[in-house]
């Protein structure tokens, strides 16, 4: 039986759907906010992306976000020319609007009047996360870092998130991209790392439970034929389309997709996936630098066997150029989506980039981007519970699992204001609805609610001693999660 008592059921796969008929399962599309956080021009940044979300400082009373931004650096005898990238430090009372404070710690440019948080022994910072479940506070910040090249994982502890200790401990192996999680079910640290299987690059998963022992990853997701397919779609999609700008270049082999990149993050009694979709479009250094990277949903309920969600739709999408836009090539998820329940809503931060692709290798017209800002940071929202829905476009009904109840609200998250939801309560074995509470006594929805409660001629209905389960007949409505509240 399922549990609406202890999770929220949701509708990312089938844990708590019995039958459905005349019901679409639908991904729905985040409203954009872009950019939120991009380079700062005045101190001569071109790029700037994350691999961390923002962590509240409940202390202070504020949003803390560190980031990478690059700068150019100028060809000499010992190295050419390129970009140096630094971590920088950012923060924000309302996730929004951001302020990068004078920290004084790296001279950068003949100064030390910047926000720049620097990485012990010169490491690449990849994550920082707040962890208010340790007692010690000399290790409130969990960090990790990378050496040269960003292969392999070292974890470090700090109190502030400037002053990290290296923690004596084995490396976690992962090329040069990966996401750590707090996952507080469990509480153990997730880290995702990018590994090689024969479908090329692919998201595994190492856990601990102090943050210095590791476990040895296991695979979490990889492509496989469908997602081969699908690349030539969504290639042909863009390149077919002048109002894209990407890819610059396109041949006709048959290129494996792969995973770039997966966060995760524990919700109601699940684990959601962003893994992201690099589609090679071209062959360059093993095709590494044409093609698009798109971000799309998955589901797990033990961390280990993971499905994508509604017929691997995407939820975060290549936008048409406009000669403003960054997320033309690239979108890469920061980390763990935050869930403002303060808002009713579901923050997803992430990397645009508008070139997967050199410089010289772009139309010319575009090549100065690459002096200014190639990239910034945007946020993705969504609904509370509202990834997916089950979609009446006239009329449909879904069947619950069974369940106990034991008295308290049955509660939803709908929206109904174009339509109606009834809802009945049936005898889990004889599929009989208990008495006043069939579809006729239900009260019906109209509304757009995220906490709305169910009545049957004004009242909920009484505890049972066997199991019961949820009927809900829906008209040109969404139905995004149900579950039991006192």
């Amino acid at each position: 039986m399922i549990n609406p008592r202890l999770h929220k059921q949701l509708f990312l796969d089938y844990g708590a759907i019995e039958t459905k008929h005349g019901l679409r399962t639908t991904l729905n599309k985040p409203e954009r906010i872009s950019p939120i956080l991009r380079p700062d021009r005045s101190r001569g940044q071109v790029t700037l992306q994350s691999s961390s979300t923002p962590q509240w400082n409940s202390q202070k009373g504020l949003w803390e976000w560190w980031y990478w931004a690059g700068y150019p650096v100028a060809r000499t005898d010992e190295r050419p020319a390129g970009r140096v990238e630094l971590p920088h430090y950012a923060t924000s009372t309302d996730g929004l609007h951001w302020e990068t404070p004078s920290l004084g710690l790296y001279e950068w440019q003949g100064s030390t009047d910047n926000n720049i948080a620097p990485a012990p022994g010169g490491m690449k910072m990849y994550h920082v996360l707040r962890d208010e479940h340790d007692d010690d506070p000399q290790r409130r910040y969990k960090g990790m870092f990378a050496g040269p090249g960003g292969n392999g994982r070292y974890p470090a502890v700090s109190p502030d998130g400037f002053d990290w200790t290296l923690i004596d401990t084995s490396p976690i192996p992962s090329r040069d991209t990966s996401h750590l999680t707090y996952d507080e079910t469990t509480g153990q640290f997730l880290a995702t790392v990018k590994l090689l299987t024969e479908w090329g690059r692919s998201f595994w998963l190492s856990t601990s439970h102090d943050f210095v022992d590791w476990t040895d990853a296991c695979l979490l997701i990889e492509t496989d034929e469908i997602d081969r397919n699908n690349r030539v779609r969504r290639v042909l999609a863009v390149a077919d389309d002048p109002g894209y700008l990407t890819p610059p270049a396109v041949d006709n082999e048959r290129y494996m997709a792969e995973i770039y990149k997966m966060s995760v993050m524990p919700y109601e009694g699940l684990y959601i996936g962003l893994p992201v979709l690099f589609n090679p479009s071209a062959r360059w250094r093993t095709h590494n630098h044409f093609g698009i990277n798109q971000t799309e949903v998955a589901v797990s309920r033990d961390l280990c066997t993971w499905h994508r969600v509604a017929n691997r739709d995407l939820f975060l999408d290549v936008q048409p150029w406009d000669g403003v836009r960054y997320d033309t090539a690239q979108l890469l998820p920061c980390g763990r989506p935050i869930v403002r329940q303060d808002l009713g809503e579901i923050w997803v931060y992430y990397n645009t980039c508008r070139f997967r692709a050199r410089r010289e290798d772009v139309a010319e017209e575009h090549r100065h981007y690459f002096d200014e800002d190639l990239n910034a940071v945007a946020l993705a929202k969504v609904r509370l519970d509202g990834f997916v829905s089950l979609d009446a476009l006239k009329n449909g009904t879904m069947t619950s699992k069974p369940f106990l109840l034991d008295g308290g609200d049955l509660r939803i998250n709908v929206d109904a204001t174009n339509g109606e939801l009834r809802a009945a309560v049936l005898d889990a074995e004889t599929m009989q609805p208990l008495p006043g509470s069939s579809l006729t006594d239900s009260d019906p929805i109209h509304t757009d609610d995220l906490n709305a409660r169910l009545t049957w001629n004004g009242t909920r209905p009484p505890s049972h001693d066997r199991p019961i389960r949820l009927r809900f007949d829906i008209t040109t409505a969404k139905l995004y999660a149900f579950w039991l509240a006192d």
